[in-house]
């Protein structure tokens, strides 16, 4: 099936014959003992490739190379360090559909919203690039002398990502390369081809050790470059729980800044003025189904006054019948798989748990009927109601293509359901209520926020969350200057 896969793409690469390298001090090498791992395609399950399965010694081989080239990196002007960063966005743009394709092969996500990533990743590289002579200090008049302070790289960068967004958390290296730091990236061990194709295809435009690339299974690489004594900063995007393992093996092994967007369980909150329909489709892009509900920003909770309940089910219900599943290499597809066979079976059991909860499946509920969807790990996009604010789907998050639906009766109702998780990444709320809309979005805890929108994104808008969701401001100067240690000069005449 995977070789049907590749006769319909430009690439005429045979993926399981492909010799994957790591990128290490500028040069593309094998994994220590020439290591590897499989890659298995969620949607054939298929062996996809073999790809390095990087060690201690190339973790530490990758912080060492890191470390050499810190003073000459920082020593490199800003301009020429934006400069480097618009090259390596020109090479991504001219190989974005094979960029997309390996994305959507490695991860079973459809290729119009790889292709997305793609575009997103050049908006970000671009975005800072143009942010570079942001990066300033400023004068303090304290005494008659000159008292002044300036933005200096911090060091050794590492930042880990999941598999969710490959590419796209691939570029979370530009803000720390762009800001002076020598930057290692960890990529997921579940989709990693497109950030071992980025080191192919950067390898001569940064100088050798700016940019790394360590793949690896388990959590050997990860911790080992989170433990290195040379490595200063660390950015992870994932799991509360390795969120927190992070922090403890930071905490062990030096003074560390780590920064976290963690998990979410976020609230989409509809009173009886909005617009519904606006609300039902605001609903299906904010839940994501179209990349399997495989979203950390996903609203996953669907909080509806008591009045309007059924018509937004309704609504929602009847605009899934549209929602194509299918081969994630079709560009008709909506959605194509989960990750792997441990996520289907975690979104399934979930499935299972709402039920015995006593919620009721209103559309979805498990894998879709027919024989197309026999092989692949395909899970219907899934609306539950009669969910209580303390059953299992409604605190913990699942991952997947799961809308919880609660309702409420009042503002001050909504507001206490909406805070009644652990996590506070992204919520939203929708009213013809400005009044309204403000002060509820103000009570809500949460870091990003909509009014009468969802989903959306928007150039230089910090991103992150509060609580369990993590720490740290995304996708904006905040990002950038995250990366920079302030240094006061102080001048007596």
């Amino acid at each position: 099936m995977l070789n049907q896969i590749e006769e319909r793409t430009p690439f005429q690469t045979n993926l399981r014959e492909r010799q994957w390298k790591l990128l290490l001090g500028g040069e593309l090498r094998d994994a220590e003992g020439s290591k590897v791992y499989e890659r298995i395609s969620p949607f054939t399950r298929d062996t996809i490739t073999q790809v390095p399965n990087g060690s201690k010694a190339d973790a530490d081989t990758a912080a060492e190379a890191a470390y050499a080239a810190r003073r000459m990196w920082r020593l490199t002007t800003v301009p020429e360090r934006a400069a480097a960063l618009l090259k390596a966005a020109d090479i991504i743009e001219a190989h974005g559909e094979e960029l997309a394709y390996l994305d959507s092969v490695d991860g079973g996500s459809a290729l119009q919203n790889s292709r997305m990533d793609v575009r997103l990743t050049l908006a970000h590289a671009r975005l800072f690039a143009g942010l570079a002579l942001e990066m300033k200090g400023d004068t303090i008049p304290a005494s008659t002398g000159l008292h002044l302070t300036v933005r200096e790289p911090v060091g050794v960068v590492v930042r880990i990502v999941p598999f969710n967004h490959p590419l796209m958390f691939a570029g979370k290296v530009f803000a720390p390369i762009l800001a002076g730091n020598p930057t290692i990236l960890k990529p997921p061990e579940t989709a990693p081809l497109s950030a071992l194709r980025l080191g192919e295809l950067l390898q001569d435009v940064f100088p050798p050790g700016v940019f790394q690339v360590v793949t690896g299974q388990g959590r050997t690489v990860a911790d080992t470059l989170v433990r290195h004594p040379l490595v200063r900063r660390i950015g992870f995007i994932g799991s509360e729980e390795t969120g927190l393992a992070i922090q403890k093996a930071a905490a062990e092994s030096g003074v560390k800044e780590v920064s976290l967007e963690l998990g979410g369980k976020n609230a989409m909150v509809v009173f009886p003025d909005a617009d519904l329909d606006k609300a039902a489709e605001g609903a299906i892009n904010g839940m994501n189904f179209a990349w399997s509900g495989q979203s950390c920003g996903s609203n996953s909770r669907l909080l509806i006054h008591s009045s309007v309940h059924e018509q937004v089910v309704a609504k929602i219900a009847d605009k899934l019948k549209a929602h194509r599943l299918g081969d994630p290499l079709d560009p008709g597809t909506d959605q194509g798989t989960v990750i792997n066979e441990k996520q289907f079976n975690s979104v399934m059991g979930y499935i299972e748990t709402a039920r015995k909860e006593g919620a009721t499946v209103v559309a979805g509920g498990g894998r879709p009927d027919g024989e197309a969807f026999a092989e692949g790990l395909f899970i219907a996009p899934t609306v539950l109601t009669n969910v209580k604010p303390g059953d299992t789907v409604a605190q913990e998050e699942i991952f997947g293509p799961v809308l919880s639906v609660l309702t409420f009766e009042t503002e001050e109702e909504a507001v206490e359901i909406a805070n009644d998780s652990p996590y506070g990444l992204t919520a939203s709320v929708w009213t013809a209520d400005l009044n309204r809309a403000l002060r509820v979005v103000r009570e809500i805890e949460a870091g990003f926020t909509w009014i009468n929108d969802s989903a959306k994104h928007f150039p230089n808008v910090p991103y992150g969350g509060v609580k369990a969701s993590g720490f740290g401001r995304e996708e904006s100067i905040e990002e950038l200057l995250s990366y920079t240690e302030l240094k006061t000069i102080n001048i007596a005449y």
